[in-house]
């Protein structure tokens, strides 16, 4: 996994998210996080409950998903658990900044974030 910035995460959700550290990939990612105050996550960074347009960049495949906590994960709803691959990858990304991340196929893939359609920071 590659960062061009650290990632920025609410105290709220850090502390929720604490009870997931189990999982490698989000531990290791909540351990570099920058951890500020709910009313001082910026506008355009994705939160958990936040909806998100991305690009894969190696397929060129555009998606809308909510990264949600495990428990309230549905594909079909486009609820992607912070738990998948892709919802680890996305926490905590501004618009306008790509991740390479490692995906359960192999291969490594640049996820850019395109909009922020909606901000769920103190939720």
């Amino acid at each position: 996994m590659s960062h061009e910035h650290p990632i920025t995460v609410s105290e709220d959700d850090f502390s929720r998210l604490h009870v997931l550290r189990g999982h490698a990939q989000l531990a290791a990612e909540l351990e570099t996080a920058v951890v500020v105050e709910p009313h001082r996550i910026p506008p355009d960074v994705v939160t958990m409950n936040s909806r998100v347009r991305f690009e894969d960049k190696s397929t060129g495949e555009i998606r809308d998903v909510t990264i949600v906590f495990p428990r309230d994960a549905d594909a079909f709803g486009g609820k992607v658990s912070v738990l998948a691959t892709v919802g680890t990858a996305l926490l905590g990304v501004a618009v306008g900044h790509s991740i390479l991340w490692p995906f359960p196929d192999g291969t490594t893939r640049e996820l850019l974030v395109l909009k922020l359609i909606y901000q769920a920071a103190s939720e």
